[in-house]
């Protein structure tokens, strides 16, 4: 195994999932962009699974960069660009257009301003109809948060207190207010969530 390249236990037990719900979300061609790619696992996934979609992983952290370049060039797989550097929270991306946005497992591990920042970013390269698609744990106003989760809150806190579950509704208002469509939502395992939001 290369040396460089990062596992996420995580990603063996959701990319899958993921997938089947992405297969109703994705466009047939473009270019879809992932915020926080992380070790790169599942862009390789993904652009295995859709050959006629090309794939921008990006990262702010430079271990990830390098665990993403890894995977990608192990895969053999054509259409994974280089992965870039993206702090979601900055005004300056480097991607000026995109037909498809994923970010997974961002939101609740980083401050406010990275979710404000993703969907301000995302609303100035979606087209319109364009899909963000976001996954992970939120709590929701007239559903009870599983026990589980309440305490993978309280973990994710006592390690950085501007981390933590995001209420869905919260980001859905953000969401909102750059022209975005209210929220279509699949329950996942684990108590995760699929959000999808279309560019409006």
């Amino acid at each position: 195994m290369t040396d460089r390249r990062l596992e996420y236990p995580a990603t063996l037990r959701n990319r899958d999932v993921i997938l089947d719900v992405l297969r109703g979300v994705l466009p047939a061609s473009g270019l879809v962009l992932e915020i926080a790619s992380g070790s790169g696992e599942h862009v390789v996934h993904f652009a295995r699974a859709f050959p006629g979609l090309t794939f921008q992983p990006s990262d702010p952290e430079d271990a990830a960069l390098q665990s993403i370049a890894a995977w990608t060039r192990d895969s053999g797989l054509p259409n994974i660009r280089p992965p870039v550097v993206l702090d979601a929270s900055s005004d300056h991306w480097p991607v000026t257009a995109a037909d498809a946005i994923l970010c997974i497992n961002m939101i609740h591990i980083s401050p406010w301003q990275a979710t404000t920042g993703l969907i301000r970013g995302a609303a100035k390269l979606l087209r319109i109809g364009a899909p963000l698609y976001l996954y992970g744990p939120y709590r929701r106003a007239d559903v009870v948060t599983a026990p589980s989760n309440e305490a993978f809150d309280a973990s994710l806190k006592s390690r950085n207190p501007e981390w933590g579950l995001r209420d869905l509704e919260a980001v859905a208002e953000l969401a909102r207010a750059e022209g975005f469509s209210e929220p279509a939502i699949t329950e996942m395992p684990a108590n995760n969530l699929s959000v999808v939001f279309r560019r409006m």
